[in-house]
């Protein structure tokens, strides 16, 4: 997962970092408020560590901008030292979804993190995963549409898992290059467009199936799931059937 930690004590955020990417997570670290609130018009995460004394701002105020901005979906985790009731009530009331206070211990970051993570995107936690006439089965590196199998090369597979988990939510274009290309990729944007229209048309990603995929300007993309029965009134009538792909195989 893309995790943000927004922290102003250098070897602290430095800690973190390292902990977190231990796990298997992707770190994006800053140091102040502003820094983070700009790039969340064009970047996604799906964490946020929040220190509560920033350098610009305070922490409350940055979890309400990023509540009007994003909405609820994105879970916030503060990290303070301070331990009063008054400032836990402080910060859930401006959107924050934990509390921990310091020093911190790592394990128990970790496990609070993951214990978010699982609550905000409880699909990138399972294993055999359906959506509609989709069928992902991570331990085989397979999907199927309409029970057959799709032949997907290892990076659409990537995207296309990544997607489907992510319904309704707009992934930016740097998010979607570190979870499918690696953090450290650079790939060009025209890749990144090549991989997103082959598999409009591998997998059907049309209103038909249930799903469709927009291009965002300047930002990303995001997979929605819409309403079957947007299907023209003349297919139903004609008994027009779903259409399937065309590279496919029974699946086993």
């Amino acid at each position: 997962m893309r995790i943000a930690v927004l922290e102003d004590d250098l070897i602290l955020q430095e800690l973190l970092k390292s902990t977190l990417e231990q796990h298997d997570h992707v770190c994006c670290a800053y140091s102040t408020g502003a820094a983070f609130l700009r790039d969340l018009r064009t970047e996604t995460f799906d964490l946020l560590i929040l220190d509560w004394h920033l350098p610009d701002m305070e922490g409350p105020q940055v979890a309400q901008t990023l509540r009007q901005m994003v909405g609820p979906q994105l879970p916030i985790l503060f990290v303070t030292r301070r331990n009063d009731e008054r400032d836990v009530i402080a910060g859930l009331a401006h959107g924050a979804d934990d509390f921990m206070t310091k020093p911190l211990r790592m394990g128990e970051l970790v496990a609070r993190a993951s214990a978010l993570l699982r609550r905000a995107f409880p699909q990138a936690m399972g294993s055999r995963l359906e959506f509609g006439p989709y069928c992902f089965d991570p331990a085989q590196r397979s999907l199927a549409l309409h029970g057959h199998i799709v032949e997907l090369k290892n990076r659409e597979y990537e995207l296309a898992l990544l997607m489907f988990r992510n319904t309704g939510r707009l992934l930016s274009r740097g998010h979607i290059r570190e979870v499918v290309w690696g953090e450290v990729s650079e790939a060009p944007s025209r890749s990144l467009d090549t991989h997103v229209s082959r598999l409009r048309t591998k997998l059907v990603l049309t209103p038909a199936n249930g799903y469709t995929i927009s291009s965002i300007y300047g930002v990303g993309y995001r997979l929605d799931k819409v309403a079957t029965d947007t299907e023209p009134s003349g297919n139903k009538a004609h008994g027009a059937k779903t259409p399937r792909p065309t590279q496919t195989r029974p699946q086993r």
